[in-house]
């Protein structure tokens, strides 16, 4: 006779989940109205509804914001680092001014045409060298950028969250996005409801 408690648990369970379920569908439902009608056509019942099912147990909305920390600190760190080269430069730049000036205090006339020529050429190899090196440090954040837009589309597949793949079609990213936020705006929702602790 103690399997029934057990069948009544799992039933319980069951009709919780199915609840919770609908729940989630309706919310998602409504959210998608914020969206552009292209978006919206794209979203079948079928996928908010697998949506709706990978959310259920609240890991997929956990997963979202454990890689949007990953973002926001990859972010940070690739600012800091440009913004450091940045000012390495405007050291470089400064550092050479002065060095023109001093030179030209001590220049003996005669000699002030063929300086300023000089001058003029390591500003502009000093010039040619910050270019360089700028485009250097912006195709390094684009690339570890690109990367972790890659992660975090493998991760959420991973996760069995529907409509994640790796693409690096516009489109198909700008879905994506719409997909993350309908995700985040739900959980701010629920968070704000009490209804996730």
């Amino acid at each position: 006779m103690e399997s029934y408690p057990a069948v009544y648990e799992e039933q319980n369970d069951s009709t919780k989940q199915q609840e919770r379920h609908y729940y989630l569908l309706s919310e998602l439902q409504t959210l998608v109205k914020d969206l552009p009608s292209s978006f919206q056509q794209r979203l079948s019942y079928t996928t908010l509804s697998d949506l709706a099912q990978a959310l259920i147990d609240g890991t997929v909305y956990d997963i979202v914001q454990g890689l949007l920390d990953i973002q926001h600190l990859t972010e940070r760190n690739l600012y800091n680092q440009r913004q450091k080269l940045h000012c390495e430069h405007r050291a470089l730049k400064q550092d050479l001014v002065r060095k023109h000036k001093e030179a030209l205090q001590v220049c003996k006339s005669h000699n002030l045409a063929v300086m300023k020529t000089n001058q003029q050429g390591e500003t502009e190899a000093l010039e040619n060298r910050v270019r360089e090196e700028q485009r250097m440090m912006d195709e390094k954040i684009v690339v570890e950028m690109d990367q972790k837009v890659i992660d975090q589309q493998n991760t959420l597949e991973m996760a069995g969250v529907p409509g994640f793949y790796i693409t690096t079609n516009p489109q198909e990213l700008t879905m994506q996005i719409n997909l993350l936020e309908l995700i985040l705006k739900l959980q701010q929702k629920e968070s704000q409801s009490g209804v996730l602790s």
